[in-house]
């Protein structure tokens, strides 16, 4: 089943912040985070569930890897579209602060 994926405003941020230093420092492929973010939410809203489940208290956190830029995706499932909380770096060590998942904080 196909959902909608919404953003929170923090993982916005984190898009518009990682997007930024990748036009600005990966000169032969800038637009390389925007093309593999877009088909990595592509995935999520087809595909709810993709990805590794996440350690979370919650327990429904899902982690689906950008391969090329190494980041991550965190998502939570709700009934009616999937919410992206937040946008990682993958290398850098520890994952995001988690620990107040927003509830319905979200952008189309």
């Amino acid at each position: 089943m196909t959902k909608p994926v919404r953003t929170t405003r923090l993982a916005e941020l984190q898009i518009l912040e990682i997007d930024a230093w990748w036009r600005e420092h990966r000169e032969k492929a800038p637009d390389l985070f925007e093309q593999e973010l877009a088909a990595a939410l592509e995935t999520i809203g087809s595909a709810p569930g993709a990805g590794k489940r996440y350690p979370h208290q919650r327990g429904d956190v899902r982690r689906l890897a950008l391969r090329s830029t190494r980041n991550h995706i965190y998502d939570v499932e709700s009934p009616d579209y999937v919410l992206v909380v937040a946008v990682w770096g993958g290398i850098k060590g520890t994952g995001p602060d988690l620990s107040t998942l927003p509830g319905d904080e979200s952008r189309d």
